[in-house]
């Protein structure tokens, strides 16, 4: 049995999502769109997030206050993601040595 990550799991509504961030419940509409973020949805469609997706939530807002526009956001969201999986994989190397 897999081990899911518990900040992973879909427990907050759009509104919800909106209000702790700070921002337009249009706003989280668009970043999906653009795909910064991808919610997980019930089966009846509707979108809910995680503690991780708020956390990406908080990072878009502060990259927009720095001055990205959502084309550079997507960019800098993956090159921290591929550099968080590089030292994971760096980390399990080290353990193996």
């Amino acid at each position: 049995m897999a081990v899911q990550d518990p900040l992973a799991r879909g427990v907050y509504a759009i509104s919800v999502a909106a209000d702790l961030v700070g921002i337009g419940q249009q706003n989280l509409r668009l970043y999906e769109r653009r795909g910064l973020l991808e919610p997980v949805r019930t089966s009846g469609g509707t979108r809910q997030y995680s503690e991780n997706d708020v956390a990406v939530l908080r990072r878009i807002t502060e990259l927009l206050g720095e001055g990205l526009n959502l084309k550079g956001i997507a960019l800098v969201l993956r090159l921290e993601a591929e550099n968080r999986a590089l030292k994971l994989e760096i980390g399990r190397h080290t353990a193996e040595s």
